[in-house]
């Protein structure tokens, strides 16, 4: 398989806030899940500082890719068919809602395609998490400023609390990263 930027998500700014709230976040006793492990940027500078940590994608490339970097991985949508407890778990998400013209059909689409207000995703996301979050665990979510306030509803709605607890500016959106956990 060839990796081409067709193919894997790059890291870009939003891997960066991920990575910089996950550091800030692991501890040596965290069993860790990131979800959407694209390239295995987060991850690889992860998982030595945590007890355990496993990686889905549904992208076939992307889960070479991360394999590659010694990073275990299952290629499956999300968190389906895992059925491990994990105290800390990472994704961060697409995001945003392309327009059928922007459409391509291909894996960084799904990489970038949050769906209908760019949140179909999170919101799939929040409804499968609970079956892998253990009963005192945390969640490091990606977020765009183009998801607000919607988002923010839909993770109450699910009887989660949540915190933004970094920022990222860019100059057409800010990211957030949020804390979210149960209530």
């Amino acid at each position: 398989m060839d990796f081409t930027l067709d193919t894997v998500y790059p890291p870009a700014e939003d891997s960066e806030l991920l990575l910089e709230v996950a550091l800030r976040e692991v501890r040596e006793d965290d069993e860790v899940l990131e979800v959407g492990v694209g390239s295995g940027f987060v991850a690889e500078k992860i998982k030595e500082k945590c007890q355990f940590l496993l990686a889905t994608d549904i992208n076939p490339f992307a889960c070479k890719m991360a394999r590659e970097k010694g990073i275990d991985v299952v290629r499956t949508d999300l968190v389906k068919g895992i059925r491990k407890k994990f105290t800390l778990i990472l994704f961060n998400p697409p995001y945003l809602e392309l327009d059928e013209i922007e459409r391509k059909g291909d894996w960084l689409e799904k990489a970038i395609d949050g769906g209908k207000g760019g949140i179909e995703v999170i919101c799939r996301f929040l409804d499968l998490v609970r079956d892998v979050l253990d009963e005192r665990g945390r969640i490091i979510l990606i977020v765009s400023s183009f998801n607000v306030p919607h988002v923010f509803e839909k993770i109450e709605k699910r009887g989660f609390r949540w915190k933004i607890v970094a920022k990222r500016y860019l100059f057409f959106e800010e990211l957030y990263a949020l804390k979210i956990e149960s209530l």
